[in-house]
């Protein structure tokens, strides 16, 4: 990408940055700064609201084809749902027949019960979430924001510059930036940042790509602060987004990390990241929220985190020298570093009003790296939960880290099964199975796109239903794939791109 482009960008970037920074999200519905138009607004200004998306398609005809072609295949799938029932009768009869049919629908029906008592108690622990108060400049302590930068060009510019616009009292904010061996201009790019910054930049270089853990591990030795923040080299902070986000440690000696509120940066033209931002609001705002209410955030992301000095030096020697299967560990360093800091019994939270624009995958190639590399990390941490979640590793409550955990364990075990009966399904009744797929794909997606809906955009939500699409027909493999190669390693996505 060369400059004029990355310039282009960039000034789309902040354009989108001012637009999601310049109001207070609500909090149940409640209308701040009289910029949120809730979702009754909405279907009353109906008018405005075509008028908006006919602007919106001239602008992305393409993007407009894909939702609208989305939103016809799933409400055609409703209705063959509703001719087609007879059939699916039959279908299900035929199975209910057989010994193995009837334990099927047992198991089945055990999993979807299970399921949505877990939903439900998870929106109940939505409704129960509150982002934890910031406190006030005396009572924030040091804190070393760590930013490992790999191939990141001009971009770890806009994110040193972020963060040194932080609100963070000066005097307490201490800033490394970490070039792990780039190939391109990414040194180049941090020495002009550390030209304007001075003294509130510090700067170091690997001597060879050696990875982000090592990366981070030097970040960690070198810090001085009482609070570790790590930020991808790729992210733009808002202004009080370090002060909330290690509020949390102030208010509870208990909390040993706390997780960012991540959405996506580079969601103005390509289509995969304005699917995935729908997907990250709902899987941070929402699920990150319930679990924050159990004190049980499983991932404290790359992107945005934030972690207390004596719980990141506890497990320090032994994250640094963690291996799977004889191998180094070089991938999933934020879940593991969560899994050890949630091993010694600190609390890990969610801090919804401290936000982060990152940026993510444009294709589907970059898509599937990206997922393959968390879905081994996964399987990995999922495992070594297995050594502590049903020991006495917490104080008080345990049930919600084990109720989790056994949500986390019943997708794995269950991934091989679902194929085969995915299989199985397509050879004997092929039309069942994607009229069937389709409208599941239109009720499940239903929730993250009321839900961001009213936090957001209503028109914006619509991506939901092309996100389920391409991900139960495009990387439905991932999963399966990622438990039989869990012991490879390898980041996937970080190298250069033409």
């Amino acid at each position: 990408m060369n400059s004029e482009n990355i310039k282009s960008d960039q000034k789309k970037t902040f354009k989108r940055q001012n637009q999601l920074f310049s109001f207070i999200l609500p909090i149940n519905g409640d209308v701040a700064n009289g910029v949120f138009t809730n979702l009754s607004q909405n279907v009353v200004n109906f008018g405005g609201f075509l008028k908006q998306e006919y602007v919106s398609f001239k602008a992305n005809p393409k993007g407009k084809l894909v939702m609208f072609s989305t939103l016809l295949l799933l409400f055609g799938a409703a209705f063959l749902m509703f001719y087609l029932q007879p059939n699916f009768e039959s279908f299900n009869t035929d199975r209910l027949a057989t010994g193995f049919g009837k334990s099927f629908f047992i198991v089945t029906m055990t999993l979807l019960a299970f399921k949505v008592s877990l939903f439900l108690y998870s929106v109940y622990l939505y409704i129960k979430y509150k982002p934890i108060e910031s406190v006030s400049d005396e009572l924030l302590p040091i804190c070393t924001v760590i930013v490992p930068a790999y191939n990141e060009g001009e971009l770890v510019w806009h994110t040193l510059k972020s963060l040194a616009d932080s609100d963070y009292p000066k005097e307490k904010l201490q800033i490394l930036a970490i070039d792990d061996g780039s190939k391109d201009d990414t040194w180049e790019w941090i020495l002009k940042a550390k030209d304007v910054l001075g003294d509130r930049l510090s700067i170091f270089k690997q001597p060879k790509n050696m990875g982000k853990r090592h990366a981070l591990y030097r970040g960690f030795n070198v810090g001085t602060g009482d609070i570790f923040v790590t930020v991808d080299s790729d992210s733009i902070v808002k202004p009080d987004t370090l002060r909330n986000l290690v509020s949390p440690f102030v208010h509870n000696e208990d909390c040993g990390a706390v997780a960012g509120n991540v959405q996506v940066l580079n969601n103005e033209k390509a289509l995969i990241p304005k699917m995935l931002n729908v997907s990250f609001v709902f899987s941070f705002e929402f699920v990150r929220s319930a679990e924050s209410a159990l004190g049980s955030v499983l991932c404290t992301p790359g992107a945005l985190a934030a972690y207390r000095r004596d719980a990141v030096f506890n497990c320090l020697p032994e994250w640094i020298n963690q291996t799977f299967m004889g191998k180094a560990s070089d991938i999933g360093e934020d879940r593991a570093m969560t899994n050890m800091i949630l091993q010694q019994g600190f609390k890990v939270l969610f801090q919804r009003n401290a936000y982060v624009l990152t940026n993510v995958p444009e294709t589907y190639t970059g898509l599937y790296k990206m997922f393959i590399r968390w879905g081994r990390s996964n399987v990995r941490e999922n495992l070594n939960m297995t050594n502590y979640i049903f020991k006495n590793f917490r104080k008080g409550s345990k049930f919600g880290t084990r109720l989790l955990f056994l949500d986390q364990s019943i997708k794995l075990v269950m991934a091989y099964p679902a194929v085969l009966f995915m299989i199985y399904f397509i050879v004997a009744q092929p039309l069942l199975f994607i009229t069937a797929s389709l409208f599941s794909i239109l009720v499940l997606s239903s929730i993250q796109v009321l839900f961001y809906a009213k936090r957001y955009s209503l028109s914006e939500s619509f991506w939901a239903y092309s996100y389920s699409l391409l991900y139960a027909f495009g990387l439905f493999w991932i999963t399966p794939y990622a438990i039989i190669t869990a012991s490879k390693s390898g980041w996937l996505t970080r190298e250069l791109t033409n």
